[in-house]
């Protein structure tokens, strides 16, 4: 049974059960499929044999019952955020060849589509959806457009074909969920890790809990992982950094699973955060979004043995039909213990971008198998686990020297117990390369820190200057931001 299928099994037999939560509304199964019915019919009298259309964002039931909507039509959806500039959203509509939108009001309009209002019953609707037939494997389910480096946007496909085998291998991960969970949906939904958070629990009957946009997002999490007795959450680590003040009140029983994916999750703080979550099982998940979601999972079973490497947690071992290697510059797979470049394989992998030449980029072939390559820093140890080390793009000359600003952000870490400092490669003004740290905090001498860190590293891996941020900016999937901390130091 396909994921569509189950989602469609969900609302047979679940109809009474809510689906989502809301900003605190309850909408059941039921209420759901009649939604989704209605934007169908929209989609059906509108869109034609158009395959790719928009949905401007928002946190309603409308925008998910229109993902789901599309995604029983057999099109393919691409989201929109309402905050886009203009010039942003122009790039996606022209590369994706986007004519319609879908929205809850026609409020949100832009220049050269047409946008449905999906926020009004339809009165033909039935309450009936109707399935297309059409292939999982070539047909897209969705599109993410991701940041360029050249500043234009690219676009990343996912086929049914990798959804559907995102959630078989997350099934085969041995997760005991059903529909008496309580998942928690904290991301925007331009970010793929929300795919997770709502279609994993439609597939089961469960209900997902979204997360309100006004206000502190952190102190909404908090509202909602307590208030609604979360069973299941998938969060990036900088959500634990900004809990961490408030660990010694935080307490959640309930918890059954409590998973982190998105950006480096340090050692030291996710052991704290278990004392707050002593029923749950604790992993590490890691995949970019040209893999769809995740595929690669570490589970801590031991907090007084969690593997790392420089503070940061072990990435583990990939999920079904996925495989993973670390090359060199030459493309040749490395032995164990050696550093490289991690690379893909699998199911879940995309079959390339919207752009043909960053797929010629991205991509290579290997013993009859095209991988894709992460830009991530990697090795695997004698455990048979993939060890995290940093970005390539983080991996910086100083003097010569090659240098992970990893390490540098671990004993920085370590010598002030922060849990938000960055190290940063920039231009010094005699155009030689030197490293920046920001922390994250009131301004404070740093010489005291620096001369620990010098007992740590060698003098070319000591920074050059030290700033201060009071917090630090975040993009839109909830990570730091740090080409906008550049910026702001700049």
């Amino acid at each position: 049974m396909n994921f569509l299928s189950k989602i469609i099994s969900a609302f047979k037999d679940h109809g009474a059960r809510p689906a989502f939560c809301i900003q605190n509304k309850y909408y059941s199964y039921a209420e759901l499929e009649s939604i989704v019915s209605s934007v169908q019919l929209k989609i059906n009298e509108n869109c034609g044999n158009e395959q790719n259309i928009g949905i401007v964002l928002h946190d309603d039931i409308e925008t998910y019952a229109s993902i789901l909507a599309i995604f029983i039509s057999g099109k393919t959806y691409i989201p929109i955020h309402p905050g886009y500039p203009a010039e942003r959203a122009g790039q996606i509509f022209e590369q994706a060849g986007i004519k319609y939108l879908l929205a809850k009001t026609i409020t949100d309009t832009y220049s050269g589509v047409t946008t449905i209002a999906t926020g009004e019953e339809s009165p033909e609707n039935t309450g009936k959806l109707s399935t297309s037939s059409f292939s999982l494997d070539k047909t897209n389910a969705y599109i993410l457009f991701t940041s360029g480096s050249t500043g234009v946007p690219k676009g990343v496909p996912i086929t049914y074909f990798n959804l559907d085998s995102f959630v078989n291998a997350f099934d085969a991960l041995g997760y005991k969920t059903d529909h008496n969970d309580r998942f928690l949906q904290m991301f925007e939904l331009t970010f793929d890790l929300s795919v997770m958070s709502y279609l994993i629990p439609l597939c089961k009957g469960a209900c997902v809990y979204t997360i309100p946009d006004s206000g502190m997002k952190f102190t909404n999490i908090y509202s909602v992982l307590t208030t609604h007795k979360i069973t299941f959450a998938l969060m990036v680590p900088s959500v634990l950094a900004n809990l961490r003040p408030y660990f010694e009140e935080i307490d959640l029983p309930d918890m059954r699973y409590s998973l982190f994916c998105g950006e480096a999750l340090y050692k030291d703080v996710v052991a704290e955060w278990m004392r707050c979550v002593p029923n749950a099982v604790v992993e590490n998940v890691y995949g970019p979004t040209e893999a769809t979601i995740f595929c690669l999972t570490y589970r801590i079973t031991d907090v007084h043995n969690i593997s790392e490497y420089n503070g940061i947690v072990t990435i583990g071992t990939p999920m079904q039909d996925m495989e993973a290697i670390v090359v060199n510059d030459s493309y040749k797979q490395l032995p164990e213990g050696e550093k490289g470049e991690l690379c893909l394989y699998g199911n879940q992998l995309t079959p390339g971008y919207l752009n043909a030449d960053k797929t010629r980029e991205a991509f290579f072939e290997l013993d009859g198998k095209r991988y894709y390559r992460t830009g991530d820093i990697a090795f695997k140890n004698e455990d048979g686990n993939f060890i995290y080390c940093g970005r390539v793009d983080h991996q910086v000359k100083i003097q010569g020297f090659r240098i992970e600003l990893s390490e540098i952000e671990f004993h920085l870490r370590a010598i002030t117990g922060s849990s938000n400092v960055v190290a940063l490669a920039m231009n010094a003004p005699n155009g030689m390369m030197q490293i920046s740290v920001v922390f994250e905090g009131a301004e404070n001498d740093p010489e005291p820190v620096l001369e620990t860190l010098k007992t740590k590293v060698p003098p070319y891996m000591i920074p050059a200057a030290v700033h201060f941020v009071a917090t630090f900016p975040l993009n839109t999937s909830g990570k730091t931001d740090r080409k906008a901390l550049q910026k702001m130091i700049e």
